[in-house]
């Protein structure tokens, strides 16, 4: 168990994530939508035409809880289901013109909110930092697409 004067990159992580969505989610109240619904426009965004399982499965979600949160959004006038042209059991998930306005001021809150993160970090940390992070991305997703080694998890 880390200890206070020294946490866990994981533990650090964790909480850094948590307390960045705990503040955009307290810049973007006035938008009327939930932490889901702001996560699956923001998604949705640069995949247009992505179907609901794929976009279930991107964002780490269960896939009748996307369907509840995209019925909201479309009775919002935010996105819209279209049918598969060569499958009919699939719908290809797009925005609709009435959405990009709000992404356009979630995009904008998320800056502010990675202002207020970043405060007082030179700016060749930051990017010496994001190329960490994004090092670490990378060598966890090929690390989960190999099987674990029993022997280093029971052993150390």
């Amino acid at each position: 168990m880390p200890s206070r004067d020294h946490p866990t990159l994981g533990f650090v992580l964790h909480d850094v994530a948590r307390f960045l969505r705990r503040r955009f989610e307290q810049h973007a109240r006035g938008l009327g939508l939930t932490r889901s619904q702001w996560q699956v426009l923001a998604f949705l965004a640069p995949n247009p035409g992505i179907h609901q399982a794929a976009l279930a499965d991107m964002i780490d979600i269960e896939a009748i809880t996307l369907v509840r949160i995209l019925d909201k959004l479309e009775s919002r006038g935010l996105i819209e289901r279209r049918q598969h042209p060569k499958d009919r059991r699939l719908w290809l998930l797009h925005l609709t013109p009435d959405a990009h306005p709000l992404l356009e001021r979630m995009r904008e809150l998320g800056e502010i909110t990675r202002g207020e993160a970043l405060a007082g970090i030179p700016e060749p940390e930051r990017e010496r930092l994001t190329r960490m992070l994004t090092l670490m991305k990378t060598n966890l997703i090929e690390a989960c697409d190999r099987p674990v080694d029993a022997q280093k998890v029971n052993h150390g």
